[in-house]
């Protein structure tokens, strides 16, 4: 390609009303335009890189037998009605009338339609399971679009699908997408992590968000120091929480069981009849609070620790405070009695009706005991995210030592992230649109199990340029940069020797199979200045400058890029360093 024939269309200052330095870089590097509040004309340069993403998803989706579709964006608004999600996915949903005033709606995702379509098809137990995905333009009414692209309300979304005759065949696929998905942002260069997530407004029974590490990210991820897999996703915005648990761990986390024992009646006899760690032990604490401007009853809040922790007084009353409220006193025995029919020791999170607040050591543990609100029993095994939905998580201890698994007791490093993927097992919550065509076709009743995979394509662009810039400009990884190389000949209309000589490196180079089509030749007559500033700035991994000075000596020069080095490579050996130093043919 050569950048006269090419729109470049880069901007020397940043507009104004942009603060992300992903927005930024998008709109100087001419990757996309705004039309509208969270509305973005693609420009070649972006679409370049955006293609590149969904190539490296469809190598990956090809390889677990995934098949592609393409569904329409505009969707009947009954489909939506009868999945109880129309009213149910909020304001997001934009619903409109046609002529025939039959309503639609702009599809969000694509699990109604997905499920209607596959309710005709469908029709034997044989034809499982079915993995479909499509890579389609998704909208939604964003409340406030923000970040650039990546809180757009219209944005590029790979969305998957499949069905299956049992929880063994989800279970499988599931395993295999979330493989799939890490084999995918490894490939693109992306530096994120895995988490358990809520499912949300998409439902079903367990799902795992991939969240990259973004500096304007809207989750927050608290790892230890010493990295070993585990995070717990934060959410410091939301109430919803979403703790971690290691992928291959999730699956083998034993089942919740009721263990009955009224002897029991300090934690100190629990530990030591069970041989219990006092680790594995939270407890809840119940506290009295009032609102500070408002004239209202005094209410009560939960907090919950692990056993062995104490509770900072300082701390509860800065978060209280900071939502109005003021600590009044923590509830005394009678009182807990009175409200739950439970010893203080029995206090346990799952069944108690007031809002709870959890420290960050407890949020992190998984298979623990808790009490269960019931004078004598006690939860054990009980997990996060599983069994009970993760509350708001505070630092509430006097002293944080958050034990990663490892043994290791460190607070955690807190990390902000942007969710690039989602993974769910929705089991049977749509499968009312095909239940009824296969069991016309089988003699047996089969309860059709399915999964749904998404990745945020557009915001990967974002997020990875918060991951790889500099003071000049975007810093991609080859392997997704909208050129793998520019060739710069310096002064070519004045020069015939340059011309010459970048003409047909140009042309040897196009013939390489590796870079093929990804090469730049910029020919244009511009200021030398200006046309590294744009090269630089666009992110062009790979450079080529072919000057007089050089060419006397038979050379061209390389610059790397990202690492600013430069070499000096005798022409007759181009194409070979080329290949086996650079793009290691």
């Amino acid at each position: 390609m050569r950048t006269s024939k090419y729109l470049l269309a880069t901007l020397r200052d940043s507009p104004k009303s942009c603060s992300v330095i992903s927005h930024k870089l998008m709109l100087r590097a001419g990757l996309v335009r705004c039309i509208s509040s969270g509305l973005y004309v693609w420009l070649p340069t972006g679409l370049r890189v955006l293609k590149k993403i969904e190539n490296i998803i469809r190598e990956e989706m090809c390889k677990i037998g995934a098949l592609e579709i393409l569904m329409p964006i505009v969707q009947p608004a009954d489909l939506w009605e009868k999945s109880g999600r129309l009213i149910k996915y909020g304001k997001e949903l934009l619903y409109f009338r046609n002529r025939n005033n039959k309503g639609f709606v702009l599809g969000p995702t694509h699990e109604e339609l997905v499920s209607k379509v596959f309710s005709k098809d469908i029709i034997s137990h044989n034809r499982f399971p079915l993995i479909v995905y499509q890579i389609h333009t998704k909208y939604r009414d964003e409340a406030r679009p923000r970040s650039g692209v990546i809180r757009a309300r219209e944005f590029l979304m790979k969305d998957g699908y499949s069905f299956h005759i049992n929880k063994e065949s989800l279970q499988k696929t599931y395993n295999e997408m979330h493989e799939a998905y890490i084999n995918i942002f490894n490939r693109i260069g992306l530096k994120f992590c895995v988490v358990q997530a809520n499912p949300g407004k998409i439902g079903g029974m367990l799902s795992h968000e991939f969240q990259a590490y973004s500096e304007t990210g809207e989750d927050t991820i608290a790892l230890p120091i010493e990295f070993n897999n585990n995070f717990s996703n934060l959410k410091l915005s939301s109430c919803i929480k979403f703790t971690s648990i290691p992928f291959k761990e999730i699956f083998i986390n034993e089942t919740i069981r009721l263990v009955e024992d009224s002897s029991i009646s300090s934690l100190e006899e629990l530990i030591s009849k069970f041989n219990l760690s006092v680790n594995s032990i939270v407890k809840t604490v119940l506290l009295q609070i009032s609102t500070r401007y408002v004239k209202s009853p005094n209410s009560f809040l939960g907090i919950v620790i692990r056993a062995n922790s104490k509770i900072s007084d300082k701390k509860i009353k800065m978060i209280l405070e900071r939502y109005g409220y003021v600590l009044l006193s923590y509830v005394n025995v009678e009182e807990i009695y009175k409200l739950t029919g439970a010893q203080p020791n029995f206090l346990g999170p799952i069944n108690l009706s007031v809002p709870l607040i959890i420290d960050y050591n407890a949020a992190v543990l998984d298979n623990f005991i808790a009490g269960s609100d019931v004078s004598g029993k006690y939860f054990f095994n009980m997990n996060w995210n599983k069994d009970i939905l993760l509350p708001i998580i505070k630092d509430l201890c006097e002293e944080s030592d958050v034990n990663f698994h490892n043994g290791g007791k460190s607070m955690p490093i807190m990390q902000n992230c942007t969710e690039i993927g989602h993974i769910f097992q929705l089991g049977q919550k749509y499968s009312n649109f095909i239940y009824d065509t296969v069991k016309k076709s089988s003699k047996n009743n089969i309860s059709i199990e399915m999964g749904c995979y998404g990745i945020g394509i557009t915001r990967i662009v974002a997020v990875l340029i918060e991951q790889n810039y500099d003071k000049n400009g975007i810093l991609w990884p080859t392997i997704i940069a909208p050129f793998k190389l520019v060739i710069i000949p310096i002064n070519m209309h004045s020069s015939v020797e340059v011309k010459k000589v970048a003409e047909s490196v140009y042309e040897k180079l196009l013939q390489m199979p590796i870079i093929g089509m990804d090469i730049l030749i910029d020919d244009r007559q511009e200021y030398l200045g200006t046309i590294f500033t744009d090269m630089e700035l666009i992110g062009i991994p790979h450079m080529l400058v072919i000057s007089d000075k050089g060419l006397t000596k038979g050379e061209v020069e390389y610059r790397d890029r990202k690492s600013k080095n430069v070499r000096k490579v005798k022409l007759n050996m181009l194409v070979d360093f080329l290949n086996k130093e650079i793009f290691y043919l």
